[in-house]
């Protein structure tokens, strides 16, 4: 069994709107006392990465152990990160085990892409996710979420709710309906059965996944090849319905329409249709499953913390979200913007970024060679006790307006440096959104005691999906 720590309430120690509310540390995984031995790690990167860490990756900036003939080093300090995801960046690539399993799924879009490939496409989708952009996908995020809430209200009706498994749903119909206008009624299904599919046979690393070099194949590489000769009709079906569809805009343009049009720049060449699809997938896959965790975390740590979520659904009832365009960032819901960077700290759903060294180089005085692994894990980094004062505690006060700043490149919920995600103001917008219209209708109640603590594969989840009990408001939420 794991090693937890309990929830605790603690005196607050920090000035400003907040210190006067205690800080809530949840059920946290106890870091190992020293690192695993090599099969155990390699067994974690598989079940649960989290519980490969060892205590003095908290402690220590920069950490190395050897790996199959190789060093891996984790990356805590700032100038360290800034070496190897800003100023170097092109001499560290994706490792082959990471391309190997999100390639089948993701197909050679925005995450996987390198080099070359990777600038055409960042360039070329750049206009797609300004914030003007984003504004006018916020009606489809909008109508989305006021459905995701009215069927979260008819199963809160019944009884305790799993929101992890509603929030999924929520977050796959904002995706469904910010890149083709229209719900996800006809193909979600079918799209949670194969990411749930992929995820469950697929997307888990094996040892030989990490160990076999490129192009040399590895027995899932069957099942995953499998698995993308039925996945990529189901994809160009979906499209095809959308473009041939007379939709019901809400006068504002989809994502499809913005990746249909972008041009790149310096060439005007526009997607091949496969390029095209590959990008749905990359948009859709890579948002909505990391938005469910983002939602989920937030809920079960306000409903840790009572007389905070009561502040929080306080801001969100006063607040004018007749028009919700720009909510996230034009000061309407500063509380809720906090709680969500604050969830974001504590539960970064890309909790390590895994690069291979392509060249020699020299990080924090360390000598890093050629196909040596560096990781920038933000599980590690927003919790590392040189980087931030009681780490492990639940304290939005962190991210509130005159609050100190973090410290540059110790705070990377969406990575940082020329692959920074390119839809991070697309995700804050849809979580800050959901929390506040969530709150404003319900008081968020756990139906259980038992600790839920994070579990990391792919992204960062629970490792049980606990029960809520929603109380509806006493006011109609606006």
């Amino acid at each position: 069994m794991p090693t937890f720590s309990d929830a605790i309430e603690t005196p607050a120690q920090t000035t400003g709107r907040l210190a006067d509310l205690p800080r809530v540390v949840p059920p946290h995984r106890v870091p190992p006392e020293r690192e695993l031995p090599i099969p155990a790690y390699l067994r974690s990167i598989r079940d649960n990465s989290l519980t490969g860490f060892p205590r003095r990756a908290f402690e220590e900036l920069v950490t190395r152990r050897g790996l199959l003939g190789r060093s891996s080093f984790v990356l805590s300090d700032p100038e360290a990160i800034r070496r190897v995801l800003v100023e170097n960046q092109a001499n560290y690539a994706r490792t082959t085990g990471t391309t190997r399993i999100l390639r089948p799924i993701l197909g050679d879009g925005l995450l996987i892409s390198e080099g070359s490939a990777w600038r055409h496409q960042r360039r070329t989708l750049a206009p797609a996710f300004t914030p003007r952009a984003i504004d006018g996908l916020v009606p489809h995020i909008a109508a989305a979420v006021e459905k995701g809430l009215d069927d979260i209200a008819a199963e809160a009706a019944a009884g305790p709710v799993d929101l992890f498994t509603s929030f999924y749903r929520l977050a796959l119909e904002i995706a469904g309906r910010a890149m083709f206008s229209v719900g996800m009624d006809a193909h979600g299904t079918d799209l949670r059965a194969f990411i749930a599919e992929y995820a469950e046979r697929m997307g888990r690393p094996h040892l030989l996944d990490i160990v076999m070099p490129p192009g040399w194949p590895v027995p899932l590489d069957w099942s995953r090849s499998r698995f993308r000769r039925r996945w990529i009709p189901f994809l160009d079906r979906i499209i095809a319905a959308r473009q041939a569809s007379d939709r019901h805009d809400t006068g504002s343009g989809d994502l499809l329409d913005l990746l249909a049009t972008a041009r790149n720049p310096d060439t005007g060449a526009a997607f091949t249709p496969e390029a095209l699809r590959d990008q749905v997938a990359t948009m859709i896959l890579a948002g909505h499953e990391t938005t469910a965790g983002t939602l989920f975390w937030a809920a079960y740590l306000l409903a840790l913390a009572p007389d905070l979520q009561e502040r929080v659904a306080a801001e969100a009832r006063g607040a004018d979200l007749a028009d919700p365009t720009g909510c996230q960032s034009d000061g309407r819901l500063p509380l809720t913007r906090a709680v969500i960077d604050e969830t974001l700290r504590l539960y970064p759903a890309a909790f390590v970024v895994v690069r291979r060294a392509l060249g020699p180089d020299t990080v924090a005085g360390h000598a890093v060679k050629r196909n040596d692994v560096v990781m920038v894990s933000p599980w590690v980094l927003h919790r590392h006790r040189s980087l931030w004062s009681d780490p492990e505690a639940f304290d939005p006060g962190r991210f509130l307006p005159g609050a100190p700043p973090p410290p540059r490149f110790a705070y990377l919920p969406f990575g940082a440096g020329p692959r920074v995600c390119i839809g991070a103001q697309f995700a804050l917008s849809e979580a800050v959104l959901s929390l506040a219209r969530l709150l404003a209708r319900f008081r968020i109640v756990l139906d259980s005691r038992e600790p839920v603590l994070p579990q990391a594969v792919v992204t960062t989840q629970p490792d049980r999906h606990p029960l809520f009990r929603l109380i509806p408001r006493d006011e109609v939420s606006p």
